[in-house]
């Protein structure tokens, strides 16, 4: 009989953590499944290495597999342990200047996209730059690389796996999409999405950054609350394009951030598709979805527009091929990318002289309403 991960799910959910009520399928506690014949085996993720619990919930997790899906499993021995130590919490990521998340209210806007090219403008003008891949669900940044087929390599420290970053165009690159089949869906609960990011953020060894960027989902969601909770998040950058629809949900964006509850300081906003130029005409501008959209929205909300990047074929075409447009600071887009960068880091050298430092956000009720700084 071939099994399946939701029938290994279904029979976990049996097993609750110690002192609580939830289930450690919804505590995102059960990763790395793999399935062999009648060998089973997974992965059981704990907050800290010396968590009490660790050998009772084992011995329940294979009690679970067996009575649910046949005492001739083979279980006993194939269930490992790893813990979410934050490795580099002595002062959070001490070696990191200054962190950027980057969203967008709605998808389609072409974040991920602004959000390659930016990190490889700003290596380009000199700057240590790495990039957080946070789009859990939906990796795009190994693809935007070309480097789907790569995987990071693993050290040992301290007892505890580091992963050392993948390097490319003079930056550091991390993504779940490493470390899955890019064919393969994601079907992982809230927990199990957010114990992921933690684990990109934590226990990699970054090194000296300038700025580590973060390309979030769409929307919001627990992985936005979860970026705010686990950083003290410099400032956020959001991405739009100038239609109305678009600039609807750009607007719930910076809501989010500049909330009371959040805080994080909002960098400004990117206008994305702000026109279309053919490439044998390079002067000319067609604005196929309305003009400046974006401008007057900054304008109305008192941020600043950091940035128009115009639609230009070979965007998409670079993209596909893993050649970020920046790269090219003679085209039209290549300038557009690198006017966008030092635009950036003019804003972000003027928000840390003008403000305080961003604090971490404290979540204090499950539904992620009530939360303060700290």
């Amino acid at each position: 009989m071939a099994y399946t991960t939701k029938q290994i799910f279904d029979a976990l959910r049996s097993v609750k953590y110690p002192e609580t009520e939830k289930d450690i399928t919804t505590l995102g506690m059960v990763q790395e499944i793999k399935i062999e014949d009648k060998k089973i085996s997974f992965s059981l993720v704990f907050q800290k290495s010396n968590d009490p619990n660790i050998e009772d919930v084992k011995k329940a997790c294979v009690n679970a597999i067996l009575t649910n899906l046949g005492q001739d499993v083979d279980i006993k021995g194939n269930i490992s342990v790893k813990a979410i130590e934050k490795v580099a919490d002595k002062s959070i990521l001490p070696n990191v200047k200054n962190i950027i998340a980057i969203a967008s209210g709605k998808g389609g806007v072409g974040k991920s996209t602004v959000t390659t090219n930016l990190a490889v403008a700003l290596a380009k003008a000199g700057k240590k730059v790495g990039l957080i891949d946070a789009d859990i669900f939906g990796p795009s940044i190994p693809k935007m690389f070309g480097v789907e087929s790569e995987r990071p390599k693993i050290k040992k420290e301290n007892g505890a796996d580091i992963i050392i970053p993948i390097d490319k165009y003079g930056l550091k690159l991390l993504s779940i999409g490493f470390f899955v089949n890019p064919e393969d869906a994601l079907v992982w609960r809230g927990p199990m999405a957010t114990n992921a990011l933690k684990q990109l953020i934590f226990q990699t060894e970054w090194g000296e950054l300038d700025y580590l960027l973060f390309d979030l989902p769409p929307g919001t969601s627990d992985i936005h609350l979860t970026l705010v909770q686990e950083l003290p998040v410099t400032g956020a950058i959001i991405v739009s394009t100038p239609q109305q629809v678009a600039l609807a949900d750009a607007i719930k964006g910076i809501n989010m951030f500049k909330g009371k509850q959040i805080n994080v300081p909002v960098l400004g906003l990117i206008e994305n598709m702000a026109w279309f130029t053919p490439a044998e005409l390079p002067e000319n501008k067609y604005y196929i979805f309305g003009k400046e959209g974006c401008k007057k929205l900054s304008e109305k909300l008192n941020v600043p527009l950091l940035g128009q990047i115009p639609i230009v074929q070979s965007i998409c075409e670079n993209g596909d091929n893993g050649n970020p447009s920046a790269l090219n600071e003679d085209s039209v887009t290549g300038k557009s990318f690198a006017d966008l960068a030092q635009n950036v880091v003019n804003t972000v050298k003027e928000r840390n002289i003008n403000l305080d430092s961003t604090k971490k956000v404290e979540i204090t009720n499950d539904d992620g309403c009530d939360a303060v700084n700290h």
